[in-house]
């Protein structure tokens, strides 16, 4: 097992399961072309997730919200102003992050419960202004429809396995930017400050600040998840981004392994790939995350494939 972990750490290898997998499309049938997209891109969010859960120790139960901004920014601006769909990210991406952190800002110093109520209360707000038709744009209970496809250098990326790719090729960046996250100075004192906060105040590190900036990183990427999620299902409504979703991240996460990549995408193919492929049992999902998050919390509490210790060590 070790062999084959230092095997895939090999960056000529990554690189050529990269290529590989960019092939896929063609071996596939496109319900499975399909599902591959929407698994790349429920990463990139859970990702973001981990960003906040994993690397800086929020409990945070309403993550959905930042993913719905991010695809609301780009329908919005798509089908009632007619931007380009890859116009669109730039600016959805940083209304999501500006969103955390305005949001992060008065709840940073809460610690476990009380914090996940704060985050429940902002997903419970958020699905009601999209539910109310917020300043007549989102289109109320039924939300939006008709968004378009991304264009590059004149070409309609409309099949969809050139979503496919599309999205795959965001899913590499966002992982590079993760991986490289926890090799930064921001990544090594979120480190710190998640395992002993009141040491890192007293070496003079300013732990709220770095927390909120992490909430708006974790938040900026969940919009980027919803740039792609919108523009993959052509439409966007307030059912996609309720309560449930927030706990399907969370339970992603905990289950995966908090600040473990691989854990969190072993994560992400158990809890979401799983139940697109057994839809005949997917009413049973939130039943078997449950059983899931209480059999890996008593049995194996920091998660299927847990941060290596190793990597702890260097930080």
């Amino acid at each position: 097992m070790k062999r084959i972990l230092a095997l895939l750490r090999n960056p000529w290898v990554g690189a050529a399961i990269w290529v590989l997998g960019l092939a896929v499309p063609f071996g596939l049938d496109q319900t499975w072309v399909f599902i591959a997209s929407l698994f790349a891109v429920y990463a990139i969010v859970a990702l973001s997730q981990d960003i906040v859960l994993g690397r800086a120790g929020m409990f945070d139960m309403g993550h959905a919200v930042y993913f719905g901004v991010g695809a609301y920014v780009t329908a919005v601006l798509n089908t009632q102003f007619n931007w380009p769909i890859l116009a669109t990210w730039p600016l959805a991406v940083l209304l999501a992050a500006f969103v955390g952190a305005l949001l992060a800002a008065p709840i940073v110093k809460l610690r476990g419960d009380y914090l996940l109520v704060a985050t429940i209360g902002f997903n419970a707000i958020f699905i009601l202004a999209l539910d109310n038709n917020v300043a007549h744009l989102t289109g109320g209970a039924d939300g939006i429809f008709g968004i378009g496809v991304p264009s590059l250098f004149g070409w309609q990326l409309a099949s969809q396995n050139a979503q496919f790719w599309l999205d795959w090729l965001a899913f590499a960046a966002v992982l590079l930017l993760v991986r490289n996250l926890d090799r930064s100075h921001l990544g090594r004192t979120l480190f710190y400050i998640k395992h002993d906060q009141l040491a890192a105040t007293t070496m003079g590190v300013d732990a709220r600040a770095y927390r909120v900036l992490a909430y708006a990183l974790g938040a900026g990427l969940a919009g980027f998840g919803g740039t792609l999620f919108a523009t993959l299902m052509a439409a966007v409504s307030p059912g996609a981004f309720v309560f449930t979703e927030s706990v399907t991240l969370f339970a992603i996460v905990l289950v995966g392994g908090q600040g473990s990549i691989p854990g969190v995408l072993l994560g992400t193919v158990l809890m979401f790939v799983v139940p697109q492929a057994f839809r005949s049992f997917a009413q049973y999902r939130y039943f078997v995350f449950g059983i899931a998050m209480v059999v890996v919390m008593v049995l194996r509490p920091q998660g299927i494939w847990p941060r290596a210790q190793r990597q702890e060590a260097k930080e």
